[in-house]
């Protein structure tokens, strides 16, 4: 079974994932070891085996929307709602959407970030998963909950491929179903 997954059919092995992942070492600087999915995405079956992963554990939990993060959140959301029969809803920086938008500011540790939403893009009470390709600190997840919530959306899940554990990114998001299929300790 992946990760932590709650087994709803059958179970999916994740680890041979790792194998396909690059490893790059001082990138974007020194001392930073840098997991790299391109590697693991141009791999046919990786990349559907990593889907299939990720839709099997949320097929029976009633998801209408899954929002995606620019921009590794855009390779995934898309395949993920395919599978589980939702739409796609992009969260973006800003600029980038053409109609009227929430906006949500965070602090990162090196500043600050903005990420939008459409306004009209969740109904109140729809219930959504947010993915994207990285779990670290958490704060990308925690503004793209700030964002859904206020639009209404009620949080089913927040899947990601890999979670840097050693930086306690779950730690900020305790009240939600968080799912990653691959887990890195440093």
């Amino acid at each position: 079974m992946c990760a932590d997954a709650v087994p709803i059919k059958a179970t999916i092995d994740c680890e041979p994932l790792k194998s396909l992942i690059r490893e790059i070492p001082d990138f974007p600087k020194a001392g930073i070891l840098f997991y790299d999915i391109t590697t693991l995405l141009k791999d046919k079956r990786g990349f559907a085996l990593l889907i299939d992963a990720l839709s099997e554990h949320y097929l029976n939990s009633g998801v209408d929307l899954v929002l995606g993060m620019e921009a590794r959140g855009f390779i995934f959301g898309p395949a993920l709602a395919y599978r589980l029969n939702a739409g796609f809803v992009p969260v973006r920086k800003p600029g980038k959407l053409p109609a009227a938008t929430a906006k949500y500011d965070y602090a990162l540790e090196y500043g600050t970030n903005t990420l939008e939403i459409h306004r009209d893009a969740i109904q109140k009470g729809q219930r959504v998963i947010i993915v994207d390709d990285l779990l670290a600190t958490g704060g990308t997840a925690s503004a793209t909950i700030n964002l859904a919530e206020s639009l209404g959306a009620e949080i089913a899940g927040l899947g990601f491929v890999v979670e840097l554990d050693f930086l306690k990114g779950r730690d900020k998001l305790k009240q939600y179903d968080v799912y990653s299929l691959l887990h890195y300790s440093k």
